[in-house]
């Protein structure tokens, strides 16, 4: 019979080693960028100060410890350009009316640093979305959140795409 201690024991060994194993190998937690040091101060300039997307990038900029600053002309500048959502039909009920469609929101945003030249960039999300013409109110509901949902989805990848900007 296996004594519950040893289990105990078992078990705090397999944890330890799983802990060991996964800070060697560099692993990070999601959403724990590295940022070059060259963008830990910069511009954020967008064609809509006030939208849905200029805020959250604020928000991610501020949460990994970038600052953002007003007006500057020599240090990098990030400028988020454009972004849309367009809706395609991906079925049809026999009837004719539209049962699935594809959400995509598309978001273009360039970073120039000091003496070198712009860098354009895209992010490109998609997402299926089933539409019941009975249920019109929970489903206009649904794609609010299906949008919200993209919008925090895009910011994550500019923060991930800022990481990965070699700026020397």
């Amino acid at each position: 019979m296996i004594r519950p201690m040893f289990i105990k024991r078992l078990c705090f060994a397999v944890l330890t080693l799983t802990l060991l194993t996964t800070s060697g190998c560099g692993f990070k937690l999601q959403r724990s960028y590295s940022i070059p040091d060259a963008l830990k101060t910069l511009n954020l300039s967008s064609q809509d100060e006030y939208s849905e997307l200029t805020r959250l990038v604020r928000e991610r900029l501020r949460l990994n410890s970038i600052n953002v600053v007003e007006n500057q002309t020599d240090i990098p500048t990030l400028r988020l350009i454009a972004d849309s959502l367009d809706r395609t039909t991906l079925s049809l009920y026999p009837t004719g009316n539209v049962a699935e469609y594809e959400l995509n929101y598309l978001v273009s945003f360039a970073v120039q640093v000091p003496n070198r030249e712009s860098q354009r960039f895209d992010v490109d999300i998609h997402r299926d979305y089933l539409d019941d013409p009975r249920t019109a109110l929970a489903k206009s509901r649904e794609m609010e959140l299906l949008v919200k949902e993209m919008r925090i989805q895009a910011a994550d990848q500019i923060i991930q795409i800022l990481a990965s900007i070699e700026t020397n």
